[in-house]
């Protein structure tokens, strides 16, 4: 092992319009449930982001931001819209900011991944419900008319328009995890027989004129990136060769940075569990780190476009590998943040440094489960840092739980988001 310190994730990395980041390590969307009363940013979210940005990470990209407030996806989401308050926004901006830091929006409609407890009535592409599993906790979504679709397309552009407003640097539109754009992409849960479904490239047009309207709200120079499944990883979902070809179709239209992930509700790719190849993979891949390099291997083999790769980096010898082999550009780092919010200054000056990450459980199986431990747990310590204190790596999870139902009740509780 190399006895120097990374020569790559220390880096600085520009995009093709030429905004600098000043290095190749990445905050990923966590979802931190520290909006306030009115969905605006809370002063935690201040202390949060201004403690990641004093930890050295180059980009920090929020947990997801809803466009419609009628719409979330768990109780205590931010929206941004012209009923925001855009002071409490430019605070949340400024404090981020620190440190040269880049902070972009991560904008996101749930579609029918919003719990009962918060829409009775969800809209989608199609009339379809999430899995039985799923049922007793998300009603049967409404198909979306044509002039609802174009009018939620307007909403993403406007949310964009407003988070350059209040100083973010940038913005990431949520096409992964089973939401909205995701659920327009994929044959299972987009079954119209209009312009906006059926054939793949009619599937394909509205996460095209998201990013259309959402380029032409903030212009040429502001980043415009995505969030995408390398596949849904459900028998009739979308496919990783779907995937490459959206891919194609975006690194056509411009857009700035492609994040790579997979996984629904229905089928949580993104939550702890890596991919899971149809061939047994190359002892070489095993040893690697990343969930989805091997779909950005072959990412890179289609498109110039600059890629971010999510989930499952513990090391630096894990991040100088994905950075050298040249499949990613940037490192998107998510749960260890969450217990070390310091983390790229070892991943950057320490070649022997590892995070070793606990598998939160209470010992009771079904309380793990209907809590969903495995992130509320991680919530805990983000309110943790919101609240001016240092994370838990040894949180006893029995207070993670009691913390999360004092917090925000059962609504809190069900399937969640990563």
């Amino acid at each position: 092992m190399s006895t120097s310190p990374s020569p790559r994730a220390g880096l600085p990395f520009t995009l093709a319009n030429g905004v600098v980041l000043k290095n190749r390590l990445a905050k990923a969307a966590m979802s931190e449930q520290l909006a306030n009363g009115r969905q605006d940013p809370d002063k935690k979210l201040e202390r949060l982001y201004r403690t990641w940005a004093e930890g050295g990470v180059g980009l920090l990209i929020s947990g997801n931001i809803m466009i419609d407030r009628d719409h979330l996806g768990e109780p205590r989401n931010v929206v941004l819209d012209d009923a925001s308050d855009l002071a409490a926004f430019r605070r949340w901006t400024r404090a981020a900011g620190a440190q040269g830091t880049h902070f972009w929006a991560q904008l996101n409609h749930p579609g029918k991944q919003t719990p009962k407890t918060l829409t009775k009535e969800p809209v989608a592409p199609s009339a379809i419900s999430l899995g039985k599993e799923l049922a007793p906790m998300f009603n049967r979504p409404r198909a979306l008319s044509d002039g609802e679709i174009v009018a939620l397309v307007g909403k993403f552009a406007r949310a964009a328009q407003l988070a350059k407003e209040v100083g973010f640097t940038g913005v990431q539109i949520h096409g992964a995890h089973g939401y909205l754009v995701s659920q327009f992409l994929s044959p299972l849960h987009n079954q119209r027989s209009d312009r906006w479904g059926g054939s793949f490239e009619n599937r394909l047009r509205f996460v095209l004129e998201v990013y259309r309207a959402t380029r032409a709200a903030v212009g040429a120079d502001f980043p415009v990136a995505i969030k995408l499944n390398s596949a849904d990883f459900q028998k009739g979902g979308f496919s990783e060769e779907e995937s490459m070809r959206v891919l194609e179709a975006l690194a056509r239209e411009g857009i700035d940075l492609v994040e790579i992930s997979g996984g629904t509700y229905e089928s949580p790719a993104m939550v702890g569990a890596q991919e899971q190849p149809r061939e047994q993979p190359k002892e070489s891949t095993m040893r690697r780190e990343a969930y989805f390099i091997a779909y950005a291997e072959k990412a890179r083999l289609r498109v110039r476009t600059p890629l971010m790769v999510t989930g499952g980096f513990r090391s630096s010898a894990g991040v100088e590998a994905a950075l050298a082999g040249g499949a990613t550009d940037l490192v998107g780092l998510a749960r260890p943040l969450a217990v070390e919010p310091a983390l790229a200054i070892p991943l950057i000056n320490d070649p022997a440094y590892r995070i070793e990450l606990p598998t939160p459980t209470t010992g009771v199986k079904l309380v793990d489960q209907l809590t969903f431990l495995v992130l509320t747990w991680y919530e805990t310590q983000l309110a943790r840092m919101g609240s001016g204190k240092r994370p838990l790596p040894d949180l006893n999870p029995w207070r993670s739980v009691l913390a999360t139902l004092c917090g925000m009740g059962m609504a809190a509780f069900g399937k969640r988001r990563a």
